[in-house]
């Protein structure tokens, strides 16, 4: 059958990385794939007046998998919150109800003097961060800026129904059974009661997976130890902010955020595939970006959503090689290695995975 992939490159660098990953799937004739392109963030308010146009909604909800670049851009700032290109996101991620939000972070060997810890803290690095994705302070109602008392004030609402905990809980569990069995829950149960709410049900739906260690942790406490023994953790699930803030920072570890890639899947699999970064307007147009995250999303789309296991690692193993022999972008380059444009990585990937 015919995989359809709703291709979306965004602003900024998307469309230069996001072209990159194109190349390497056009690289692999077998996956029998049929992409199609349309606009969101700043690209979709440009050419329709939304972030989110129609068509590409309906494009993304007639597709089996969407690959995304990046939204937004300074000359997008002053229009009305609406219409700004981090909200075409939000609504994405709503629409399809992508609410577990896969973000690995794995550490290669050749990128350990890159990162911003000493090699042997970091070293071996594997940590999958699960973050719920289409609930929390991002989405809660009510929300808004509004003058009390003379003065304004801006509000938003932290919330969470036991249900978006327990699914999300789930997939947590569900790869940490495949994984090393350890999970980690991050919250701040001592001060939010949203919080008390979302470790109670991640405690009763941990009944169900008795070979899993469970451990609990306050999000200022995991941020610490995310930077003193990020290796005590395998699996991490948290709450969108959370898992938005922590996710960036183990980002570091791993040497660049420009390595990163992310899954963010609804209850069947079907998913939306992304780099963790944003679209670095001050580099784009440039060709410096590093594609490795948007092509190793390519290959979280195949694990994922399509169960081809064989092929995402094949797309790996080529990014493994291109390390191996010292290819760098700007990001990662280091004395000793080559640096390389962001076509020119995407071009090493190609042909390591042809050879």
């Amino acid at each position: 059958m015919t995989k359809k992939i709703a291709v979306l490159p965004g602003d900024g660098i998307g469309p230069e990385i996001v072209a990159q990953a194109v190349k390497v799937l056009q690289a692999m004739p077998e996956l029998n794939i049929e992409m199609e392109e349309a606009a969101i963030g700043g690209a979709g308010y440009d050419t329709a007046g939304d972030p989110l146009p129609e068509a590409t909604l309906k494009l993304a909800r007639a597709a089996d998998a969407v690959l995304l670049g990046a939204v937004g851009g300074p000359q997008y700032d002053k229009l009305d919150r609406p219409l700004r290109p981090e909200r075409g996101l939000l609504r994405i991620r709503k629409e399809l109800n992508l609410f577990a939000n896969l973000r690995p972070a794995l550490l290669y060997p050749e990128l350990a003097e890159s990162s911003s810890l000493k090699p042997e803290v970091v070293s071996g690095l594997d940590i999958m961060i699960v973050r719920e994705l289409t609930g929390d302070v991002y989405f809660g109602q009510p929300r808004g800026i509004e003058v009390r008392n003379g003065e304004r004030v801006g509000f938003n609402t932290m919330i969470y129904a036991e249900s978006e905990v327990r699914r999300v809980a789930r997939v947590a569990f569900d790869i940490a059974m495949k994984r090393g069995k350890k999970l980690c829950s991050v919250e701040k149960a001592n001060v939010l009661e949203c919080s008390e709410l979302w470790k109670e049900v991640v405690l009763e739906v941990s009944k169900d997976y008795p070979e899993v260690e469970l451990s609990h942790m306050y999000v200022d406490n995991a941020a610490m130890q995310l930077v003193k023994w990020p290796k005590q953790f395998d699996v991490i699930v948290t709450g969108n902010i959370f898992g938005d803030i922590l996710s960036d920072q183990a980002s570091m570890l791993s040497g660049s955020i420009g390595m990163l890639p992310s899954a963010s899947l609804d209850q069947n699999n079907k998913g939306m595939y992304e780099p963790i970064h944003g679209s670095a307007p001050d580099i784009a147009g440039k060709n410096i970006a590093n594609p490795l995250a948007t092509i190793l999303s390519a290959a979280m789309m195949l694990r994922y959503t399509f169960g081809d296991e064989a092929n995402a690692k094949r797309i790996e193993a080529a990014v493994r090689k291109v390390l191996a022999d010292g290819i760098r972008t700007a990001d990662i380059y280091t004395a000793g290695t080559k640096k390389v444009s962001c076509s020119e990585m995407g071009d090493a990937v190609v042909a390591a995975l042809k050879a």
